[in-house]
């Protein structure tokens, strides 16, 4: 197996979809708030929001990220809607800045890397994809609403930095509804005393 706690990978030769079905598959892309998504230890400012592009444009190297301190990445990635996660592929460099292992974490707006101390969703070891083409299966019954999505790249293959080029994130997406509390009073019987017509006597006021 390829990951701990369940999840496998699977290459895309394994999938039934013609390609650009397999793009539309990761669409997921469109569904992150871009504005709020956040890549902590990233190198360049910005650069992390880059590695969430279509699937077509997994392979373009010009839009990566790498981090800075140290291996460690953290992407904290807000969607638009709820999301039932079920794959995620990530997509390295040939060398051992690949990303080694990734633990995945749900509903934890704004997360730092102390926050990484708790207890992942999932986790999985991670093989060098140098095509954008394994994907790792998620436990859908624990990433079935998923409105927050934190990726913690936590180990490379033993470089100092971790590159990262493509983050491709399969499933669905379903607008969140806002509901808004109505309190409706209903009379089953109308009371004549609650209907009354009271003379008022009109009055006039000057402002001076």
């Amino acid at each position: 197996g390829h990951s701990r706690g369940g999840g496998g990978c699977r290459c895309a030769a394994e999938r039934e979809e013609p390609p650009e079905q397999r793009g539309l598959a990761y669409g997921l892309y469109l569904r992150i708030d871009l504005e709020r998504l956040q890549c902590l230890n990233e190198s360049r400012e910005g650069s992390g929001r880059g590695v969430f592009k279509p699937w077509e444009e997994r392979t373009d190297r010009s839009k990566f990220v790498e981090s800075d301190a140290d291996e460690e990445l953290l992407f904290n990635i807000p969607f638009t809607g709820n999301v039932k996660l079920k794959g995620i592929i990530i997509m390295g460099e040939d060398d051992d800045s690949h990303p080694s292992e990734m633990r995945l974490y749900k509903n934890i707006p704004q997360m730092s890397f102390d926050d990484t101390e708790r207890e992942p969703d999932q986790t999985f070891s991670l093989n060098r994809d140098l095509t954008g083409e394994l994907e790792y299966a998620t436990k859908i019954s624990r990433f079935s609403n998923v409105y927050h999505l934190s990726i913690h790249i936590s180990k490379n293959f033993g470089a100092d930095t971790t590159k990262v080029f493509y983050i491709g994130l399969r499933g669905e997406w379903t607008e969140l509804r806002r509901h808004e509390v109505t309190i409706c009073n209903y009379e089953a019987s109308a009371n004549p005393a609650d209907h009354r017509v009271h003379q008022v006597t009109p009055q006039t006021h000057f402002i001076s």
